[in-house]
Formats: structure tokens, C-alpha cells, sequence
């Protein structure tokens, strides 16, 4: 399967950013192919016969120049129903959430999110996943009214309650709110390292590899209502 990965943004300091968490993940550079809008997007993608793919993942943006980016992940679909496409935008109206998913995203992040989160949902959805920001699932839930029906299975689970500490308890709390890590840290007046920290420990300790796998799951143990 090829490695390269299609990123289409149009903000380059945005670009720059996805590029640096990609190669932290071990990609190399020039594997990493940008386009900063619809029409460049499909010149990179298109170079192939349909059916196939030059792209092991497509990172897509919905707000760009020559149109919408949700009508470049109904193209890419079309192409390839295998393709994993991770929407990371900064819209989160319902309007594009579900456009999106809709026209074929494996998963859906928003731009506001640190490093950790951005490497986390690509790491997921990599591994077949389809990682969903909590806001989004947040959004989600409300729309098909699931929220109040998850909101309600509590299962006890004492040695689960035990191995999560009191901080990892309130840290793990404000995610379900929605904060990001910064936003944590400015709350609870400590480092952003400290948290990403906390948040590692989390995931371990409920074996999850999401902010949303991790609120289910402390959900569903009766660790948060």
C-alpha cells in the first residue's frame, strides 16, 4: 500500500503544522504532498486509475478557496471507498459535520486541537479507525437524541474507580466537557505538559487511544456521569 499522504489546506502555517506531527509519527517529507485547494487536491489525487489510490490517508479542510471541502471528500470517496479521509477544519456547524461524514469522512477533528489530539485521531484512523472530536460526538448525540440514553448506563467498577487518581478523575472530567489540553491547564493553573501527561495515563489506564473512546469508557464504568 503506498505511504504518501494528501494534506489540503490552505493555510500554510496549518499545512507546516500536520507536516510536523506527521513526521514525528516517522513519515519522511516527501511523502507528504500539500494542496491548498479543491482543484489541486484532485490534480494530486487523480494521477491514478479510479479504484485506486496514490494515498495511504487524505487529511482534507473544509473551508477552501474554489469551494467546499466536503465535495472533495465525495470525490475521493467515489475513487476509492477504502481511502481513510480525516476532516481537520474549524467548522463545526451541523450543516458540515454531517455533510461531511455524510459524503464519506472516516473521522471528523477541529483545527483547535494541540498535537497530542491531532496525533492521536491520526493514529487511529490509520489503524481503521474513526476518530471523532468530543464536541463533534458531542453534536452528534444530540442530534439523533443519544445523548440522554448514554448518559444514563452506569456500570460500578471499583478497581477501575481506584486506578484513575483524583487529578486524572478531574482531568478526565473537563475533556468531557470538551476543553483542550490548553484550555485544562489554564483552568486547573498547570502546564500544558503536565496535562498532556495525565491524558497519556488516562488512555492507558482505560486502554483507549481517543478523547472520545476515553469519555465513553469512563462513562459506561460509571466514572463520569
Amino acid at each position: 500500500m503506498p505511504e504518501a499522504i494528501l494534506i489540503v489546506d490552505d493555510e500554510p502555517p496549518m499545512q507546516a503544522r500536520l507536516r510536523r506531527v506527521l513526521i514525528t509519527l516517522g513519515y519522511a517529507d516527501g511523502v507528504l504532498h500539500c494542496a491548498a485547494d479543491i482543484a489541486q487536491g484532485k490534480a494530486l489525487a487523480g494521477n491514478v486509475p479510479a479504484g485506486k489510490s496514490a494515498y495511504t490517508l487524505a487529511l482534507v479542510d473544509l473551508g477552501l478557496p474554489d469551494g467546499n471541502g466536503i465535495e472533495l471528500i465525495r470525490w475521493l470517496r467515489a475513487r476509492d471507498e477504502a481511502l481513510p479521509i480525516l476532516v481537520i477544519s474549524a467548522w463545526s456547524t451541523e450543516e458540515m459535520i454531517l455533510g461531511a461524514l455524510r459524503a464519506g469522512a472516516s473521522g471528523y477533528v477541529l483545527k483547535e486541537r494541540d498535537d497530542l489530539e491531532i496525533t492521536m485521531s491520526l493514529k487511529s484512523v490509520l489503524k481503521g479507525g474513526a476518530p471523532i472530536d468530543p464536541f463533534i460526538a458531542r453534536r452528534i448525540l444530540g442530534l439523533i437524541g443519544a445523548a440522554p440514553a448514554q448518559a444514563s448506563v452506569v456500570v460500578e467498577d471499583t478497581e477501575l474507580h481506584e486506578s484513575l487518581s483524583e487529578r486524572e478523575l478531574d482531568i478526565l472530567t473537563r475533556v468531557a466537557e470538551g476543553m483542550s489540553n490548553r484550555e485544562i491547564a489554564e483552568s486547573l493553573s498547570i502546564s500544558r505538559w503536565t496535562v498532556d501527561t495525565h491524558v497519556r495515563h488516562i488512555y492507558q489506564k482505560l486502554a483507549v487511544d481517543s478523547r472520545t473512546r476515553a469519555v465513553h469508557v469512563a462513562r459506561v464504568q460509571g466514572l463520569l456521569r
